[in-house]
């Protein structure tokens, strides 16, 4: 049977800098890029702790001049993006540099996207490929080993008249260099470390049953589990624990590879909801969905769940294929509960009530669109309900 004419595409950022101690390529990197005056978008947490003033040094010392800018909030708003455009105007930058987890990424690329097409407000770039000019000259940072939005063309910015997070997927985001240091997630608070080592994990099994996975997909999303299930416990327990960083640096790297190109599924379409409706965090969130949606996903896909659940390390041998995929979804919730993720949705303070607007929202959100399992809006607010 010939196969039907299809096109797959990757992206991936020009050039990816891991490994311990590499932060200190962003100068050299800023300058060989041109950049004069780069705006550095973070957190108050890492400005406070002065590792935008790290990242600054190593600028200086290039002869690139730099403005901070410390509001990017967790679940980062469209107020957050308009405010650095603020900065970015008032300072004469020309260049951009988004250090910390997701949503100092999220809320970077979101001014990056403003900056480079005048006229147009973040809200118009919901959607896929939205943006028409080239994006201005861009690295990104990394401080956590969960969003990979360092290396990815997603960009997740809340409406705050809707309280809807938007989904902005668009190629031209993606980074010019993207710099994954290990060195900089140690000590993260063990909360922190679970939240955005589950939120690596469900990028990985999202892209692995995703309906347009392909060979290279496979490959990074299966590397991902395998290190995730081997490192997330120690980095959970010992944040100094160099090798456990360093693992899961890589996973999320290679989970964000696998979900860039593959996409993402429900449990990211109803995660977004939980987010923009409650500020809850992403990671959290993801955590619980992840589950309760797989459990509704099993019979489409039954052998690649039997895959994850080799590479989360357990013994498949003589089990059915909906046994050995089923021993992949307690192994999830097994490593949930070991790092001390919440148990439901419940005690985040979800409400029942609020579960059919954000069931439709979800169905509208275009993560869900290479699920692969349809679910109806009533199978949708099902699984929040099996979440609770």
């Amino acid at each position: 049977m010939a196969l039907a004419e299809q096109s797959f595409f990757f992206f991936i950022p020009t050039v990816s800098i891991l490994g311990v101690g590499c932060s200190k390529e962003a100068g050299p990197k800023a300058k060989s890029l041109g950049f004069k005056k780069a705006l550095i978008v973070t957190d108050a947490g890492l400005a406070k702790l002065g590792v935008a003033d790290i990242i600054g040094g190593y600028l200086k010392a290039e002869g690139v001049d730099y403005v901070l800018y410390s509001g990017a909030e967790p679940n980062p708003t469209d107020i957050n993006v308009r405010d650095g455009v603020k900065v970015w105007k008032d300072n004469g930058c020309d260049s951009l540099i988004s250090l910390g987890g997701g949503s100092s990424h999220d809320c970077g690329k979101g001014i990056g996207l403003m900056m480079s097409n005048p006229g147009m407000d973040i809200r118009d770039f919901e959607g896929l490929d939205k943006s028409s000019k080239d994006f201005v000259p861009y690295i990104a940072i990394n401080t956590t080993a969960g969003t990979a939005s360092e290396m990815t063309r997603f960009c997740i910015i809340t409406n705050t008249d809707t309280h809807v997070k938007m989904a902005i997927v668009d190629w031209r985001v993606t980074a010019k260099v993207c710099i994954v240091d290990p060195v900089l997630m140690l000590g993260k608070p063990p909360a922190l470390t679970a939240a955005t080592g589950m939120d690596a994990l469900t990028h990985a099994v999202e892209a692995y049953v995703s309906t347009i996975a392909e060979p290279i997909t496979d490959a990074c999303a299966i590397k991902a589990i395998e290190l995730i299930s081997k490192s997330l416990r120690r980095a959970v327990a010992l944040g100094s624990d160099l090798q456990a960083r360093d693992d899961m640096a890589w996973a999320e790297f290679l989970a964000g590879m696998a979900f860039n190109n593959a996409g993402l599924g429900y449990v990211h379409a109803m995660a977004h909801q939980l987010g923009g409706f409650y500020n809850l965090p992403h990671g959290v969130c993801n955590a619980i969905l992840l589950p309760a949606v797989e459990q509704f996903n099993l019979i489409a896909a039954p052998e690649r769940f039997k895959d994850i659940a080799i590479a989360m390390g357990e013994d498949v041998t003589g089990l059915s294929p909906m046994a050995a995929a089923q021993t992949a979804i307690d192994a999830i919730k097994k490593l949930s509960s070991d790092i001390g993720i919440p148990p439901n949705l419940s005690v985040l303070g979800v409400k029942e009530g609020d579960l059919k607007v954000m069931a439709e929202n979800a169905k509208k959100d275009v993560c869900q669109l290479m699920n692969p399992r349809t679910a109806t809006l009533d199978e949708v607010i099902a699984i929040f309900k099996t979440a609770m």
